[in-house]
């Protein structure tokens, strides 16, 4: 669609219609208004998830199945960019068969503290790595004609009391750590969207920081694309439409709208202003909005990467005594309860529906791998559990080798909290230490 063609659509459109444009409709569409369709989007930073219903924001609800590719803390460690461009093409596959628009991520904020719930959705701490992993990541996801949505703009590094703390940065640490990765990106990759953030930067609001989202993003690094809000981060969307963000999400419904179409009439808001929010959300539509055809994928090619990838990533830190390649004649015990339940992703809106979960136990039958098992402890509890402890013991003596699955239990990390300490849970490490 040629420009002039959308500055008429645009022209035809009414107040009303204009301001349900740039307010999101149920929470994964955009407004359909005449002439401009609905389009949908979708959180799959490492895997589909498109919602089953419509009204869950955060994962309550079953999405649809979909591969779970490594988290993006795992696939960092890979440091390998042809891989993430492999995935994203992958992911973008994923978004076609569903009719999915716009991917929401990757996720680019740097990791600042082992303890912020949400460090297995970010690549790294370091800047560079992932400014360079995400650039091959979003290629990958655009060259399918798939957009992505780059998030979370910006300094968005805590999940506690995350809709109302302001990170206060000193200008060198602000744009070397924590814009570093966002400039390379839009400098390099024109993504389609930006996902602005909850979180205030030196006290303002970033939903209605001009700075943030007009001077810095536009104006400075020349961002060409939509910026839209994290799910519910528009404290007033008219003063977030005059600093530069040009989509509510999910919106508020008609109170939305007709916050706008008031600002409008009482001249707090002018015209011109909307209208340039507007265009955006218009030209995203056409440009990413339009799949003719359907297309569908592998899901077991695409789990294969999964592993693949997963293999590449995989970092020993020590190996003492040469302890590993683990020796398939002398028997093995396997013990801990994570090798029977598996935690292979954070919780939250990255969450995936997998289609096909090898568990531990799993993969050792179907390599012929012979062992022993016992759970050791129970996942569902921080306390020792005597019986369980005991009989892990007891294998453990009798065993050549010993492999011990630890880790957090899913309530330990999430979205929408930080975890108040890196220790393993009591029982695990009195287990260890038995």
């Amino acid at each position: 669609m040629v420009l002039q063609t959308i500055s008429s659509i645009i022209n035809n459109l009414t107040l009303k219609e204009k301001a349900d444009l740039v307010s999101g409709k149920d929470f994964w569409f955009t407004a359909k208004v005449n002439g401009v369709p609905k389009m949908m989007m979708t959180d799959g930073p490492s895997g589909l998830r498109k919602q089953a219903d419509a009204s869950d924001a955060l994962g309550l609800n079953k999405s649809i199945k979909a591969v779970n590719f490594p988290s993006s803390s795992l696939s960092a460690c890979s440091f390998d960019k042809k891989a993430l461009h492999e995935l994203g093409i992958h992911l973008g596959h994923a978004a076609l068969s569903e009719n999915i628009s716009v991917l929401l991520g990757p996720g680019v904020n740097i990791k600042r503290s082992p303890l912020a719930g949400r460090n297995f959705e970010y690549f790294s701490e370091d800047p560079y790595l992932t400014g360079e992993l995400a650039i091959a990541y979003i290629k990958g996801v655009q060259s399918t004609g798939v957009g992505v949505s780059v998030k979370h703009f910006a300094a968005n590094n805590r999940e506690n009391q995350r809709f109302t703390s302001s990170s206060n940065i000193d200008e060198r640490a602000f744009r070397e750590i924590y814009l570093s990765a966002f400039e390379r990106i839009v400098k390099n990759t024109d993504p389609a969207t930006i996902m602005c953030s909850y979180n205030a930067i030196n006290g303002t609001l970033n939903s209605q920081n001009q700075r943030l989202l007009t001077k810095i993003l536009r104006d400075e690094w020349g961002f060409n694309g939509l910026v839209m809000s994290d799910w519910g981060a528009v404290a007033d969307n008219v003063s977030a439409l005059k600093a530069g963000l040009d989509l509510e999400m999910p919106g508020k419904g008609l109170a939305s709208s007709q916050e706008i179409i008031d600002a409008i009439k009482s001249g707090r808001l002018s015209e011109d202003t909307l209208n340039c929010s507007v265009l955006r959300v218009v030209k995203m539509i056409k440009k990413w909005g339009q799949h003719e055809e359907h297309v569908s994928y592998n899901f077991d090619e695409q789990h294969q990467f999964a592993r693949n990838l997963a293999d590449k990533s995989i970092v020993l830190l020590k190996n003492k005594n040469s302890v590993l390649p683990l020796d398939s004649e002398n028997s093995i015990a396997i013990i801990g309860q994570l090798a029977e339940k598996p935690r292979y992703q954070g919780g939250g809106s990255s969450h995936v529906n997998a289609y096909n979960v090898v568990t531990p136990l799993q993969a050792l039958k179907l390599l012929g791998i012979r062992n022993s098992y016992q759970p050791g402890y129970d996942l569902n509890s921080k306390k020792t559990n005597q019986i369980f402890e005991d009989h892990a013991l007891k294998l453990a003596q009798s065993s050549e080798q010993i492999v011990f699955f630890a880790g957090f239990p899913e309530s330990y990390e999430s979205e929408g909290f930080d975890k108040t300490s890196i220790q393993l849970p009591n029982n695990q490490n009195h287990l260890i230490k038995n």
